[in-house]
């Protein structure tokens, strides 16, 4: 009977590190392509702040210090983050709110975005590292992007 018991618990318990495992492994791929929106380095899933309806990840806590005490000097790269990590997703052109149409789509530091036209995909594509991701992702994020 002790056996059995035994058997029984050991099997729960190698159970639930295998979904904690899993659970980790599935954060982990999510922000495998994300960057600290302080550094440029790569985010620890332990570090991150709430933010804007979503968490924000850092490479360190220096970092997360530094955001928390004023984030508005990094609001487009969190918010670059926030899509690049799956928990906000595109709704719409984000420099217009319109209609997206398909073949208008420029990648982001990353994130594939896609303009309600030639012309909005012509600004996007033409802007360049942080402008562009300001561009896209700052000012006129709540246009094109809402919470998963």
């Amino acid at each position: 009977m002790q056996r059995r018991t035994f058997v029984l618990a050991a099997t729960a318990a190698i159970g639930m590190i295998s979904l904690g495992l899993t659970t980790a492994s599935a954060a982990d791929s999510a922000l495998a392509n994300c960057k600290c929106p302080i550094s440029g380095k790569a985010v620890d899933a332990e570090k991150f702040s709430d933010y804007n309806g979503g968490k924000v990840y850092f490479c360190c806590g220096v970092c997360k210090g530094k955001f928390d005490k004023d984030s508005t000097a990094f609001t487009a790269k969190a918010n670059h983050q926030l899509v690049c990590s799956g928990q906000f997703a595109q709704k719409a052109c984000p420099l217009t709110g319109g209609k997206v149409k398909e073949g208008t789509e420029v990648d982001i530091a990353g994130v594939k975005v896609s303009f309600c036209c030639p012309n909005c995909k012509g600004k996007a594509a033409k802007a360049t590292g942080d402008e562009q991701i300001k561009l896209v992702f700052g000012d006129a994020f709540a246009k094109g992007f809402a919470k998963k």
